[in-house]
């Protein structure tokens, strides 16, 4: 896999986006060019991952610009249809700060709200490959060893999941680069297997020896000492440092609080939200009943049984070793919160 793959790039008149409930499988390309298209792929987790949903987004408003220019929407209606966008998925920042941005430059045109959404995307990327320098090296020093490390990562967090080359991965794939990584255990990450089909893609794809596990059996991995680190990303990081990610975080957190190992949260900066003073104040996402009643749309669990399917779930700041962003490293759970140094 080369540095260059992109889960969402702009084509011309609409949105490409690499179909990711299709991988490992098959690598399909979806063509999204209006409004109804990109929140059905939004929802349905063609696009997922909260900086790739928040460039998706960004252009997304290029999306909404053009149907109305086609369709003779007025202003009211084409920011109803953005409105739509920015809430197809309530748990990650990135999407509603990404559309914000952006639509401030529909008064100026389908070339300004281009570059800007080309703007967030950019930066992202950068951001990106900051964030794994600096996660690698405060690691590095941290862990005072000189022999590869191995690493257990949860959910994707690679290029599939942001603008371009990852924020957790990228930190992963930084370490690989160094020659200082022995093996990635990747969970697999339940209900749809986000780990297991897109995670193992990734490092399939880059020559990173790994494991698949699941994801009960992260705890275990980490109490028994076959883990040094843990590196996770984030859809929402408060002000206090408590972070939403995938479900199945906070319990990894807690085994590694008990190990006596890091755990690392590695995200761009967009993805911190100062208005969200806590954990208690992000509003987690609940999915369908299917997707936890249900495998390969045939059902597993009795016909009385009802689905509890939330998508994240919140790990408190104190659990969080380090926040790693393009900014450098914040020791969370020794004091130093976003809010402070971010602002």
């Amino acid at each position: 896999m080369t540095r260059e793959l992109r889960a969402v790039e702009w084509a011309g008149d609409g949105l490409d986006l690499i179909d990711q409930t299709a991988l490992p499988h098959r690598k399909e390309v979806l063509r999204v060019a209006d409004v109804d298209a990109l929140v059905d792929a939004i929802r349905r987790l063609v696009v997922r991952g909260a900086p790739a949903i928040g460039a998706a987004g960004a252009y997304g408003v290029a999306i909404a610009l053009l149907q109305g220019e086609r369709e003779g929407w007025d202003r009211t209606r084409i920011r109803e249809e953005v409105a739509r966008i920015r809430a197809a998925r309530p748990t990650a920042v990135n999407l509603a700060v990404s559309v914000d941005r952006v639509l401030v430059k529909l008064d100026e045109g389908v070339p300004a709200v281009l570059a800007e959404a080309a703007a967030v995307q950019r930066e992202d990327v950068e951001a990106n490959h900051a964030l794994g320098s600096h996660g690698a090296d405060w690691l590095l020093k941290r862990l005072g060893t000189d022999r590869p490390l191995r690493v257990l990562t949860h959910c994707n967090t690679g290029a599939l999941a942001t603008a371009g080359w990852g924020t957790a991965l990228g930190v992963i794939r930084e370490l690989h680069a160094r020659g200082r990584l022995e093996t990635v255990y990747a969970d697999e990450t339940r209900p749809l297997l986000q780990g297991a089909r897109l995670t193992a893609w990734e490092l399939a794809e880059e020559g990173i020896a790994h494991y698949v596990q699941a994801d009960g059996a992260a705890a275990g991995t980490i109490l028994r000492g076959e883990v040094d680190v843990a590196v996770v990303g984030a859809d929402r990081i408060a002000g206090n440092g408590d972070t939403a990610n995938k479900v199945g975080t906070v319990g990894i957190a807690l085994a590694c609080a008990h190990a006596g190992i890091p755990f690392i949260v590695a995200a761009p900066t967009t993805t911190v939200d100062l208005a969200t003073a806590g954990g208690e104040d992000i509003t987690i996402e609940l999915r369908g009943e299917e997707e936890v009643l249900e495998w390969a749309g045939i059902r597993t669990a009795p016909a009385a049984s009802r689905g509890h399917n939330p998508a994240f779930d919140v790990t408190p700041g104190s659990l969080v070793t380090a926040l790693v962003t393009e900014r450098g490293v914040l020791e969370v759970s020794a004091g130093e919160l976003p809010s402070e140094h971010l602002a």
